[in-house]
Order: C-alpha cells, then structure tokens, then sequence
C-alpha cells in the first residue's frame, strides 16, 4: 500500500499521480488534500508519514510545489527516509542505497511525465540490502532516536 499527499501546491499533479497508480492496480490510501485551496504540508506529510512508520503503508508519495517542504516535514518523523527527487537516477540510488520510503516532489518543478517516471523508478527499484547500504540505513535509523530527546 502507497501512502500519498499533498499540498495545495501538488494537487493537481497528485491526480495524474493517482490515475497512474489506478490504471497499473497499484494500492493506495490517499491522505489529502482534496482541492487546491491553500493548506499547511506538514499536516498531510505527518498523516501519511505516520501511517508508513506504523506499517500500515509501505511507502509513500508526498507533492508540494517544490518538494522541499514535504521532504523535511516527513523525515522529522521516525522511521522515515524521504528523498527529494527531480531526476531518474536520484530516484533509483534512493531506493538502491538508501531504502528510501518516501519519494518528494515538485510539482512546480516537474512535468507530469517526469514526475510519472520517476515514481515508477521509486517503486520498482529494491534495495541493495547487505554491506555499508545496511549499515548506513542502521545507522540512519538510530538517529531517529535523538528526536524522542527534543
């Protein structure tokens, strides 16, 4: 199951995001928003941040104008590694060596057949589990616990 989100910012590219998921029978829990009306995106990152940390996702999709926003409010929370993509080959080493579990993006940044192509990378590449990519992801984790200390 794909946890998605958006801003208002990411709103109307979420539905060519949406369409492509349907149309390849790919699950998802959409966690908002539902219209273009201005919103705050770490609401919606948290929604769906938290739904991938408690296992009920495996990995998500968040849009925001840039991308920006979403990427840092989602990996305030622990258990996520979100990346900010714009590029096919960021999409894919994020998965190989990084396990990440969120993919970001710019709406205002990205076409909707970019964005399409680097979600399909995001998704179908595995991790390179073993070795230093393990370890570093280990390691990753174990910062999550500094933020329980705040």
């Amino acid at each position: 199951m794909i946890a998605l989100a958006c801003d208002h910012g990411g709103f109307e590219l979420m539905g060519f995001v949406k369409s492509y998921l349907d149309e390849n029978g790919l699950l998802y829990r959409d966690f908002g928003t539902h219209s273009d009306e201005s919103c705050d995106y770490p609401d919606f990152a948290a929604l769906a941040g938290r739904c991938i940390a408690d296992g009920e996702c495996d990995r998500g999709i968040l849009i925001c104008g840039t991308g920006i926003g979403m990427s840092i409010a989602a990996n305030k929370i622990p258990g996520i590694r979100a990346a900010l993509c714009s590029d096919p080959f960021s999409a894919e080493m994020t998965r190989r060596h990084n396990d990440a579990n969120v993919i970001c993006l710019g709406a205002r940044v990205l076409a909707a057949g970019a964005a399409l192509k680097l979600i399909k990378i995001f998704l179908s590449t595995g991790f390179e589990s073993g070795g230093r990519h393990s370890q570093r992801v280990r390691k990753l984790d174990e910062l999550d616990g500094l933020a329980e200390l705040h």
